[in-house]
């Protein structure tokens, strides 16, 4: 880049203003070069004053010089008033410019008349001090050694004419004013020099800041938009921070946001507490499985794991870092990998199945329309059924592996307790379960959004797996609507059925798993599905009614006013490796209103 050829004239700190500095950055140097400039005009008018009282002084008492000293120093005064006051400042970065000579070459000329006149034994050589730092420190180098050498050729000249030549009063005084001008010329180099590195110093400083506040507000944008929950806990249990994913975990909505919370304050955070606490004992970060109850209905399990900030020196470790992972979401992704891995390849299969499937079936059927023989007739109805119960899969499969979105403009807002009567009694009486199954609606006048068709099926699988594990007694099947809070419903699928086991548990809702042999595993994962898509929760716990223990899968619907309803805006998608929202762990993700032994 070529060098600027008044940069000999510019301010010794300007230098550090490159080109490709910022605004805020040339705004911050010419704030300081203002103040800079102030405080050297106020120092001048304080210095003036100070020379117009001593003036003043030595007048009175009969001791000064020539009278006029005090009318200079007054003029003097004025003229330092006058520049602090009225002048504008020399922006910082110009050439040489005359407004040097109100201020440099004003006190030059003063503190030399005071030098040379003055009778009462009093050294002004100190005074000139000023003028070489003012142009040292606020100009360029050019005019500090210029300032300098006018100081160095003054007290030469002075002590020249002051004494007579080669006489020894004369060599003292020139050699002391040989010193004191080697003395301004160093004060000169070192103080511009000085001016110079504070300077660059400065404006390291001011962009390490900016880079900063900068790296910090990218980590505060980073931090704010993270699923995972991030708390900064200290040594008591306070929260001094906490992102919104973590905010969300503890309270919901309620999150008082001016206040600090306390750990230990609440009884469902005491697993957290805990964890903090052991964290700070051991001296390390630790790993644990927790579960926290924002509101009333929803229980979240957690996935916990605490790391200490860095001690400095022999200060312990006092803040925890907390990082809370929703299991919900971390199951979601192994599904969607799952997915994305057999999805594909399950539905290529399917397809190909379908084709001699449908071979098979007409065949029997023409074969069915020949034979005769009650034995060939039994073999011909096994082959029917066995192909229904392979095509049923096949539509399972195939239903997973692609998207199924609602063919109508709107969808309904159903009435819930007269959808529910007329669902349970189409799989009455296709499934001869008559007294076997017991409706029972607690819901008027509630609607839910569902399309009809999605609804019914939701009710029939999880009907017909009931009915595969109930006992078969009167009324061993129950389903209950009742209301859940000011905006929601529940819909319940009860069974006499015997307790699922802990393996059965873990992958209740997971696509293509099933306790039995003969199922696709596809029901339940479905049924999550569907729920999900409008915004409902499905969840299964163990309840007792009617003093008897059995298995229930329950449904937590939003519920709207009656009448037509926009379109649903989130599209029920099933293909291999599309994002789902998470999934509802059974027994942890949702606990409902009263159980159903209440009813």
């Amino acid at each position: 880049m070529a060098s600027d050829p008044n940069s000999q004239f510019a301010p010794s700190w300007y230098s550090t203003l490159e080109a490709g500095s910022s605004l805020q950055d040339q705004a911050h140097h010419v704030r300081a070069y203002v103040r800079l400039w102030k405080a050297f005009m106020r120092a001048r008018v304080l210095i003036a004053l100070v020379l117009l009282a001593l003036q003043v002084f030595l007048q009175s008492n009969g001791g000064g010089g020539a009278k006029w000293l005090a009318g200079v120093c007054a003029l003097h005064l004025g003229a330092t008033i006058a520049v602090l006051l009225w002048t504008k400042r020399i922006e910082p970065g110009r050439a040489f410019r005359v407004q040097w000579l109100l201020t440099i070459a004003v006190d030059l000329v003063v503190f030399g008349l005071l030098d040379h006149f003055q009778q009462a034994g009093i050294n002004y050589t100190p005074l000139f001090a000023l003028p070489v730092l003012l142009a040292a420190i606020l100009g360029s180098m050019t005019l500090a050694l210029a300032t300098a050498a006018v100081t160095t050729l003054y007290l030469l000249g002075d002590a020249l004419l002051g004494a007579p030549l080669l006489s020894d009063v004369s060599t003292s005084r020139l050699l002391q004013s040989g010193l004191s001008g080697t003395g301004f010329f160093v004060v000169a180099f070192l103080a511009n020099q000085l001016a110079q590195r504070l300077a660059r110093e400065e404006a390291l400083v001011q962009k390490s800041q900016a880079a900063a506040r900068s790296q910090a507000e990218v980590n505060e944008l980073i931090i704010e938009s993270l699923s995972e929950g991030v708390l900064v806990v200290d040594r008591h249990g306070v929260v001094r921070n906490a992102n919104p994913a973590a905010q969300g975990m503890l309270m919901g909505d309620h999150y008082p946001h001016a206040a600090k919370l306390l750990l230990s304050a609440r009884p469902e955070w005491e697993s957290l507490s805990f964890l903090v606490d052991r964290t700070f004992q051991v001296g390390q970060g630790l790993e644990a499985e927790v579960q926290l109850a924002p509101d009333e209905y929803t229980t979240l399990r957690l996935f916990a794991r605490t790391r200490l900030t860095n001690a400095q020196n022999w200060r312990p470790n006092d803040l925890c870092v907390l990082f809370l992972e929703d299991l919900r979401e971390v199951e979601a992704r192994v599904r969607t990998e799952k997915l994305a891995s057999m999805g594909r390849m399950s539905a290529a299969v399917a397809h190909e199945i379908r084709n001699p499937l449908s071979a098979i079936t007409q065949a029997n059927a023409l074969l069915d329309e020949e034979v005769t023989e009650p034995g060939q007739k039994r073999l011909t109805r096994m082959i029917e059924q066995n192909a229904q119960r392979l095509s049923r899969i096949v539509d399972d499969i195939l239903n997973v592996a692609r998207a199924q979105p609602s063919q109508d403009e709107g969808l309904p807002a159903l009435p819930l307790d007269q959808t529910l009567r007329q669902i349970t009694h189409e799989w009455t009486r296709q499934n001869q379960a008559k007294g076997v199954l017991g409706v029972h609606p607690h819901a008027p006048g509630l609607h839910i959004t569902f399309d009809p068709e999605h609804l019914r099926r939701l009710m029939i699988n999880l009907l017909d797996n009931a009915l595969r594990h109930a006992s078969g007694q009167a009324s061993s099947i129950r389903v209950i609507s009742q209301p859940a809070g000011p905006d929601r419903v529940r819909i319940s699928v009860w069974s006499d059925s015997a307790p699922l086991e802990p393996s059965v548990l873990k992958h209740l809702f997971e696509p293509f798993f099933s306790s039995e042999s003969r199922s696709s595993g596809l029901g339940l994962y479905i049924c999550r599905e569907l729920c999900e898509r409008y915004g409902a929760q499905i969840a299964y716990q163990r309840s007792r009614l009617d003093q008897r223990e059995g298995n229930e899968f329950y449904v937590l619907a939003p519920t709207t006013q009656g009448g037509p309803r926009a379109p649903v805006q989130q599209s029920l998608s099933y293909p291999p490796g599309d994002s789902l929202p998470p999934p509802t762990r059974p027994g942890t993700s949702t606990n409902g209103p009263p159980s159903l032994s209440t009813l």
